[in-house]
C-alpha cells in the first residue's frame, strides 16, 4: 500500500549544457533518519542525454556524504539550487521567472508504502507517475491568494491561485469528498429525521475534509525523523515548497480520510454539550451583546498572523461542502476583511496607518466589551508575543507596546499576569526564540481616583517590587524562553495602576517607553544577582559571555580572574576551568567528575551546581531523581543555581548557541519539580548520609 508519493518541483536548466533539460529542486535527498538500516537517501544516477534517475540507498553514510545527502540540491538561504546536470547554479530570480511564466513542473522522485505496519521506501515508478499525470480534476478553487510575501510566498513562484497550491490528483479527491458532505446530510436526515443533528454531522465532515486539505496539498514536506507527512501551514503562513509528498487519502497516514474523520471525532468527545451556548459573527469594535458577562478573549497579535487570508486556505473547500447549509456564513466568495482588528500594512496604506488603526481598533473593541463587563469578575486577554525590537530605549515590540497601549488608553488596569503553557512545544527543539506560553493579562476597570506619578516614581516602584514578582515566576517554573514575555506583567501592572506616568516635559509616558524601562530594570535586577554569585561563577560567567567553552590563552583567563580577584591556580583547583598548558577553558559538561555532589564539594561554586545538575538531567545513568539529590545538597546555593541557569539561557541566546540555550531552558523549567523531588523522603535521607560522610 503506498501511503505517499515524494515529488520535486522541476525547472528548466539555467546553463545551456543541460540543452533545455527540466532539473529537480531537491531540498534534501534525505527520506528517513530512523529506519531499521539506518538512513535512507536518494541517490541521483545520470544517464546522459538530459535524463535522470534516483535510486533508493540506505545505512551509516560517511560524514562528508550525510552533509551532501541532507543538503540535497539547496544551496545557501533562500530559493537557490544547483543544476543536478551540471552543476550550475539555479538562482532564485530564475525560478520565480519560470514558475511566473507557467513552466514549473514536477518529477515524481520516490514512494513511501506500508509493510506490515511499517515504512518502506521505493524508488519512483513510471507507471505511477503517469496515473497522477492522467487525472484532470472538474472543478478548482480559483480564488487568488493575497500578494504579501511575508504570509503567502507561492505567489512569487507563479502558484497565484489556492488551486494552484494542489496537485490534479488532490483537486479531484477533494472535489469529491466536498461533493459527497451533502449527501451525507440528506442520508443522515432520512435516517434521523432531525435537520439539525444531520447539519451538525455534515459540518463536522466537512472539518474533516478541511483536514485532508491540511495533509493533501503540494506544500506538505516529508518529515524524514518522524517518516510522516507535515502539514500544509505548519506556522502561519503559507510558504513555498519545492519537494513535496503526496498523501494517499485511502493509505495509512495523516492525509488518509478516515484518520482525519478520527481527528475530528476525537476533539468532540472533549467538547463540552451539557450547557448551551451561542456564536454569532461580529467586530468586537461595535458587537451589540447583553450583560452582564464575564470575558475571556485571545485578541489578534498586532501583524504577527494573518487570520482572514490564511483561512481562505481552508474557506473555498467549507464553502463549496457547506453553502447551502451555513448561507449566511460562507456566502462570500472569499473571507470578510474590511472589520479584522489586524495591522496589515498592504490593506491600510502603509505600516504607521496600520499601526494606527490597530491601537484604535483595540481601544474601541475593548471599550465597547468592557461595558457591559460584570465589575465582580476580571476580565482575562491572552497574549502571546515576542519582544524583538532593540531602539536607544531598549528592547521592546512593535505589536505588544500598540496593543498594551490600546488597553491603558482604554482605561483598562492590568490587576495580574501569568504565563500558561498553551503552545506546542515540539517548535522548542529547533527555533530556542519560540514561545511555550501565552500570558494571561487579568484587568480591571482602573480606579477614577488613580494618581499620576513622575517617572523616577515609576523606575523607583520597579525597583521596590519587580524582584520578588520576577523570583516568583521563576520558582514557578516559567522557563526562561518565557521570561522576556512574563516580566512584562507585574511591570505593566505597576504602570496601568496609574492614571499617567508623566515624563520630565510632562508629557504622558507612552507603553513603549515603560516596556523599555521595564527590561532595563529587569536586566539591573539581573546584573546585581550576577555581583552576589561566588568568585569562581563570576569569572566562569564573564567568560562564558565572551567564549562560550571554546579554549582560550592562559592570559585571557588571568585578566578576567584579576578583575575578580581571584588567581587563576584557584580557578582550576576548583574544576570550573581546566588547565591545557597554555590555553585555559570552561571544563565541558560531559568532562565533569561523575561522582561530583554538592555536599562533599569543599569549595562549592554555583557554576557547578548548574553545570553538574545539567549534565546528571540528562546522563543515561541520571534523570530527574538524581538531578533532585543533587538539588537537595545545595542547600541555599540552590535558588542561585536557579537564577544562574536564567542567566545563562539568556548569554546562549544572545550568542545564537541554540544547543546551549535549550539545556538550560530544559534546566530552568524542571527546577521546581527537582525541588519537590529533593524534597522527598529518599533524597533527604541519601542527602544527610553524604554529608555524614563529609565530616
Amino acid at each position: 500500500m503506498v501511503i505517499a508519493w515524494v515529488w520535486a518541483r522541476t525547472v528548466r536548466s539555467p546553463d545551456p549544457r543541460a540543452s533545455g533539460a527540466m532539473v529537480p529542486l531537491l531540498s534534501t535527498y534525505l527520506l528517513s533518519q530512523k529506519s531499521e538500516g539506518g538512513q535512507v537517501w536518494l541517490e541521483p544516477i545520470l544517464e546522459g542525454d538530459g535524463k535522470y534517475r534516483f535510486t533508493i540507498q540506505s545505512g551509516t553514510p560517511t560524514k562528508e556524504d550525510a552533509a551532501r545527502i541532507r543538503s540535497g540540491l539547496k544551496t545557501g538561504r533562500g530559493s537557490n539550487f544547483t543544476c543536478l546536470l551540471t552543476g550550475s547554479a539555479i538562482s532564485e530570480a530564475h525560478i520565480k521567472t519560470e514558475g511566473n511564466a507557467g513552466r514549473l513542473g514536477t518529477k515524481l522522485v520516490a514512494m513511501v508504502a506500508d509493510r506490515q505496519g511499517k515504512r518502506s521506501y521505493l524508488a519512483a515508478d513510471a507507471l505511477h507517475e503517469d496515473a497522477a499525470s492522467l487525472v484532470k480534476p472538474s472543478w478548482t478553487p480559483d480564488v487568488e491568494m493575497p500578494r504579501n510575501p511575508r504570509w503567502f510566498s507561492p505567489p512569487e513562484f507563479g502558484l497565484k491561485t489556492y488551486g494552484s497550491l494542489f496537485s490534479n490528483r488532490q483537486l479531484v479527491s477533494l472535489d469529491v469528498l466536498t461533493s459527497l458532505v451533502p449527501q451525507a446530510k440528506e442520508e443522515v436526515l432520512k435516517q434521523t429525521n432531525s435537520e439539525p443533528y444531520a447539519i451538525a454531522v455534515a459540518t463536522y465532515l466537512a472539518f474533516a475534509v478541511d483536514r485532508l486539505a491540511t495533509y493533501g496539498s503540494t506544500l506538505c514536506k516529508w518529515l524524514v525523523k518522524d517518516n510522516a507527512l507535515a502539514p500544509s501551514i505548519p506556522n502561519q503562513a503559507i510558504s513555498m515548497s519545492y519537494d513535496f509528498a503526496e498523501a494517499n487519502p485511502f493509505g495509512k497516514s495523516s492525509g488518509e480520510i478516515t484518520q482525519c474523520v478520527g481527528v475530528v471525532a476525537a476533539c468532540l468527545e472533549h467538547a463540552p454539550y451539557d450547557s448551551p451556548g451561542t456564536i454569532f459573527e461580529a467586530a468586537a469594535q461595535d458587537a451589540k451583546i447583553e450583560g452582564p458577562y464575564i470575558l475571556a478573549t485571545d485578541p489578534p497579535y498586532y501583524d504577527n498572523i494573518g487570520y482572514a487570508d490564511i483561512s481562505e486556505f481552508f474557506y473555498v473547500w467549507m464553502a463549496k461542502s457547506l453553502k447551502d447549509l451555513w448561507p449566511e456564513h460562507l456566502r462570500r466568495i472569499t473571507t470578510p476583511k474590511g472589520r479584522e482588528l489586524v495591522a496589515t500594512p498592504y490593506r491600510h496604506g502603509g505600516a504607521d496607518a496600520a499601526e494606527k488603526y490597530f491601537e484604535r481598533g483595540i481601544r474601541e473593541a475593548l471599550d465597547n466589551l468592557f461595558r457591559h463587563v460584570d465589575g465582580l469578575w476580571p476580565v482575562t486577554i491572552f497574549y502571546a508575543f515576542k519582544q524583538t525590537e532593540d531602539d536607544t530605549i531598549g528592547t521592546s515590540s512593535k505589536g505588544w507596546s500598540t496593543f498594551l497601549q490600546g488597553i491603558v488608553d482604554s482605561g483598562v488596569q492590568i490587576d495580574g499576569t501569568w504565563p500558561l503553557r498553551t503552545e506546542l512545544t515540539s517548535a522548542l527543539k529547533n527555533d530556542i526564540n519560540s514561545l511555550a506560553s501565552s500570558v494571561a493579562l487579568v484587568c480591571r476597570r482602573r480606579a477614577t481616583e488613580a494618581e499620576t506619578i513622575t517617572r523616577a516614581d515609576f523606575v523607583r516602584a520597579l525597583k521596590r517590587e519587580m524582584p520578588d514578582a520576577i523570583d516568583d515566576i521563576r520558582k514557578a517554573g516559567v522557563g526562561p524562553v518565557d521570561m522576556q514575555q512574563s516580566v512584562i506583567g507585574p511591570g505593566m501592572g505597576i504602570f496601568s495602576r496609574y492614571a499617567k506616568v508623566l515624563e520630565d516635559d510632562d508629557s504622558a509616558m507612552p507603553v513603549k517607553t515603560a516596556i523599555s524601562l521595564i527590561n532595563r530594570v529587569w536586566g539591573e535586577i539581573d546584573n546585581e544577582l550576577d555581583a552576589n554569585f561566588d568568585q569562581e561563577t563570576q569569572v566562569a560567567l564573564a567568560w562564558y559571555s565572551d567564549y562560550g567553552f571554546d579554549a582560550r590563552a592562559s592570559g585571557d583567563l588571568i585578566t578576567v580572574a584579576n578583575a575578580k580577584n581571584i588567581s587563576s591556580d584557584a580557578l582550576f583547583a576548583s574544576e570550573v576551568f581546566t588547565n591545557l598548558k597554555g590555553k585555559a577553558t570552561l571544563t565541558p559538561r560531559d568532562e565533569l567528575p561523575k561522582g561530583w555532589t554538592p555536599a562533599i564539594d569543599k569549595s562549592l561554586t554555583v557554576w557547578e551546581c548548574v553545570q553538574h545538575t545539567a549534565r546528571v538531567l540528562n546522563a543515561e545513568d541520571g534523570g530527574g531523581a538524581a538531578a533532585g539529590r543533587l538539588v537537595a545538597e545545595m542547600g541555599p546555593r540552590a535558588s542561585e543555581a536557579r537564577a544562574l541557569a536564567y542567566r545563562l539561557f539568556e548569554i546562549a541566546t544572545q550568542k545564537g548557541w541554540a544547543a546551549e540555550a535549550l539545556i538550560y531552558n530544559e534546566l530552568a523549567q524542571e527546577w521546581p519539580k527537582l525541588e519537590d523531588l529533593a524534597s522527598s523522603a529518599d533524597v533527604r535521607a541519601s542527602t544527610i548520609a553524604a554529608q555524614a560522610e563529609l565530616f
